[in-house]
């Protein structure tokens, strides 16, 4: 989690930040790199710097076209070719206006709209659902204020021609930019259209901090460089090719050598009070940014408040909370969805249930004993995707040599004891669907975390019995960030994350990536 800090860059601070600079001792020679490296580094900085602006520019002509194109629509649907006009009667004077002249002008009102709610802001694209928030906010304001100006001016406006622009305008923008974000994501993934970060703090902070970074490429950071107390030029960061600038006192020349826009302070414990505020003194004010990480991961953006404190920001953590009003409602969805799956499903249940029977021997169902809330066992059931003695054969297949799974889940790509039949549901994970009469039966959710084996749970550690705290699910943050090839530490995480984050939305996010998982499976289910 990072904690992006805006502070006012005064034309005092600046002096002070200049003093500041004047009396900081110069940097090793080897901080700069050779002529060849500083122009490589002048190169990349050229190219990257102004990528928000660039991008924001093609968010703009697509918002355009996408407006232009709702709006003239609707008006050529609703009114045909004809000329016909909005009747103003204000005043009590009858004076009429073009529609091509109103669609112009709502038009030109959605795009400023767009521009004060700052949705193409750098701060929110390509992470998060704030992009998209803004837009629909924006697009709410904008016929709100043009039904009030209706109301007031006495327009005689078609509703229909309102209503079908709206939803249909909104639809489209934020199909729009999400298209773009995907676009955006790849070329992060590539190095590109990213903050360049400069860590600042301790080694092992800064060492921590790069991996969460590194790992998620799509947030949009690429580390190229830290500042730490002992200041080992030449050196790098353990574990990664992150090169050390210098000291905490060299960030502005650290910044200038690798062509960074971003400072990330990862810890403060071995900065002096002031230094932090001396840091932001030193930034471009609009180009440059400062941003706080504190040592907490894993916590969702609503668990998460500031407040200011006689100038200190408090950043203010709530406990999970789990309301009778959010069991209720998961329940009933869970219960709804699972209902409506199993009648829907009902004929692909039954030729899975006749193909299995009638090409392996041993029953349809395969029925396993896992854990689930509040540590209390139940029966999961499955379509038997295996040969009838699979429980037998898993000490010989364990002491193998595995190619997926991890310390503590056993898995295979080619388990040998998989029926035909078995590898095809596996698959698409199909072998999963008589679940839908667990989650009816209230032992197991639609989403939740991984349900675990009872001698995987004789391995847990303390902390992961949390995972306990919600029901079990089908799916999962597990199931759709790439099942056999977690760490048991990246599961862990993911599970404890969704239990002490959880919302609603959040489950329909995983339920529609397990859907592009299914149709794109890769994986072995658990």
């Amino acid at each position: 989690m990072t904690v992006d800090v805006n502070i006012e860059t005064s034309p005092l601070a600046r002096s002070r930040g200049a003093v500041a600079e004047t009396v900081r001792p110069s940097p090793p020679p080897a901080a700069g790199g050779t002529p060849r490296a500083q122009a490589r580094v002048g190169e990349a900085l050229r190219t990257q710097r102004g990528w928000a602006t660039r991008y924001a520019r093609r968010l703009w002509v697509s918002d355009l076209l996408v407006l232009v194109l709702v709006v003239y629509t609707t008006q050529l649907i609703w009114f045909g070719t004809g000329n016909v006009d909005v009747s103003i009667r204000a005043d009590h004077r009858l004076n009429d206006v073009s529609y091509w002249l109103f669609s112009a002008i709502l038009t030109t009102l959605w795009m400023i709209g767009l521009t004060m709610a700052d949705s193409r802001s750098p701060r929110v694209l390509g992470t998060g659902s704030t992009e998209y928030v803004r837009v629909a906010n924006a697009s709410f304001v904008v016929f709100s204020v043009v039904i009030i100006a209706s109301f007031l001016l006495r327009l005689d406006v078609a509703r229909g021609y309102l209503l079908i622009a709206l939803p249909a305008g909104a639809l489209l923008l934020l199909a729009e930019r999400w298209l773009w974000r995907r676009w955006l994501l790849a070329q992060r993934v590539r190095g590109e259209f990213a903050a360049r970060v400069l860590l600042v703090g301790s080694e092992s902070s800064v060492a921590e901090i790069a991996h969460e970074l590194q790992r998620s490429p799509r947030a949009g950071y690429l580390v190229v460089g830290a500042c730490v107390p002992s200041g080992r030029v030449a050196a790098t960061i353990e574990g990664s090719d992150i090169p050390i600038m210098g000291k905490v006192d060299d960030v502005s020349r650290a910044m200038e050598a690798v062509g960074a826009d971003t400072v990330v302070v990862t810890s403060t414990d071995e900065l002096p009070p002031f230094k932090v505020k001396q840091i932001s003194w030193g930034l471009e004010a609009g180009r440059q940014h400062l941003v706080l990480a504190p040592s907490i991961v894993d916590i969702a953006g609503p668990r998460i408040h500031t407040r200011p404190v006689s100038g200190l920001p408090l950043i203010h953590v709530e406990t999970p909370r789990f309301s009778k009003g959010q069991l209720f409602l998961k329940r009933a969805t869970d219960l709804t969805a699972s209902l409506l799956g199993v009648v829907l499903l009902s004929p692909l249940l039954a030729f899975l249930a006749i193909s299995v029977r009638l090409t392996s021997e041993g029953p349809v169902f395969f029925r396993q004993t896992r854990i689930g809330l509040g540590g209390r066992e139940f029966t999961m059931l499955k379509f038997r995707s295996m040969v009838q003695n699979a429980e037998e054969l898993l000490p010989e297949l364990a002491a193998q040599q595995r190619d997926a799974g991890n310390e503590v889940l056993f898995k295979m790509t080619n388990d040998p004891r998989i029926t035909p039949v078995g590898r095809v549901m596996r698959k698409f994970s199909l072998d999963e669907l008589p679940q839908l009469f667990n989650v009816i039966g209230g032992s197991m959710s639609l989403v939740g975390p991984r349900p675990p084996l009872p001698s995987e749970v004789e391995q847990y550690a303390d902390h992961v019995h949390r995972r306990f705290l919600a029901k079990p699910g089908i799916t999962g943050a597990w199931q759709v960030s790439g099942r056999s090839t977690l760490s048991w530490e990246d599961s862990v995480r993911l599970d404890l994350s969704y239990v002490e984050n959880w919302t609603l939305l959040g489950d329909l996010v995983i339920i529609l990536k397990t859907g592009k998982a299914v149709l794109a499976p890769g994986s072995t289910a658990a």
